[in-house]
């Protein structure tokens, strides 16, 4: 089988694709700078080819690069708070990183880039529809804005260099193993310990929550679909508000947690829109398959781990 480097490999998202591709018999080196720990377990890390990097680190890319048929680019600083008092390193990690891939990639021969990307790129854009690939972006963040021109990026590389990629734009994925700088393991935690489940602003504001083992399906089944440079979002295309997640989370965990409202910080203000659904057709006509998993399913899911 191929030989496949995924940095973020040992982060939640990254972590779940590598085991996929292990199960699906692959050699599967990962790179994580390992600052928020390694989520592979035990069985998985006796599997891979594990290395300790950074993506800004150019020679280390290229070395455990080598040999390789396939990049999944993963890696990535997360979380608002996080990315919100550290732009610049949130920045220099997708724009130095994205270049290090590129130029590994060529490098080594290397001819299939899969990016992991966000539907924070959209921002305020079209919030009284869903959100397809070709609606014009509109990023505020350091993020989203970084996000945006590694796409971009990636798309020039193709023209100039023929390097083929893909960008998926992910929407709110969730699922075992997610830590609590993100919302829903926030709540679940927040409800198993009776605490004030916190929501910043009203609570109307509505996400697309998409279930991992959705989303891995769906990467894996667009990585035989590498070809030019595309940009694919991966949504379920069902929209909930964060006051139903609360009270569904405070359902399923039999929780006596009452639910507040506070002011979001001014440094979330970028964050906090107040309409996201996502259009996964595109994603549907390209491999036959969207995201199905659905809320309470995906959260009964999350609590058995």
């Amino acid at each position: 089988m191929d030989k496949i480097l995924v940095t973020g490999g040992a982060g939640f998202i990254g972590s779940h694709l590598v085991k996929s591709l292990c199960e699906a018999g692959h050699h599967v080196v990962v790179a994580d700078i390992l600052l928020r720990g390694n989520k592979l377990n035990k069985d998985i890390l006796n599997n891979v080819e594990m290395h300790q990097v950074d993506v800004r680190d150019q020679d280390s890319i290229v070395k455990i690069s080598k040999g390789c048929s396939a990049i999944y680019h993963f890696a990535a600083v997360l979380g608002v708070d996080v990315v919100a008092d550290s732009p610049v390193v949130t920045m220099e990690t997708e724009v130095l990183g994205m270049k290090n891939i590129c130029e590994a990639s060529i490098i080594n021969g290397i001819n299939k880039i899969i990016y992991a990307s966000t539907s924070g790129i959209y921002g305020y854009t079209a919030i009284n529809q869903s959100l397809s690939e070709n609606i014009v972006v509109d990023p505020r963040t350091s993020y989203a804005i970084a996000k945006r021109y590694n796409e971009i990026y990636l798309s020039a590389m193709h023209e100039e260099k023929g390097l083929n990629s893909i960008s998926l734009r992910f929407f709110n994925i969730y699922g075992p193993g997610q830590d609590t700088r993100m919302v829903i393991p926030r709540f679940i935690e927040q409800a198993q310990k009776n605490q004030p489940i916190t929501i910043f602003g009203n609570g109307n504001q509505t996400r697309d929550f998409t279930y991992i083992d959705d989303t891995i399906k769906a990467c894996n089944l667009l990585s035989n679909k590498v070809h030019g440079s595309e940009i694919y979002n991966i949504a379920n295309e069902i929209e909930f508000s964060i006051t139903t997640l609360a009270q569904e989370i405070k359902n399923i965990t039999n929780s006596s947690s009452e639910i507040i409202y506070v002011e979001a910080p001014k440094k979330r203000y970028d964050y906090e829109v107040e309409r996201r659904m996502g259009n996964s057709t595109k994603l549907f006509d390209a491999i036959g398959y969207k995201p199905i998993t659905g809320l309470r399913e995906g959260l009964l899911k999350t609590l058995q781990g």
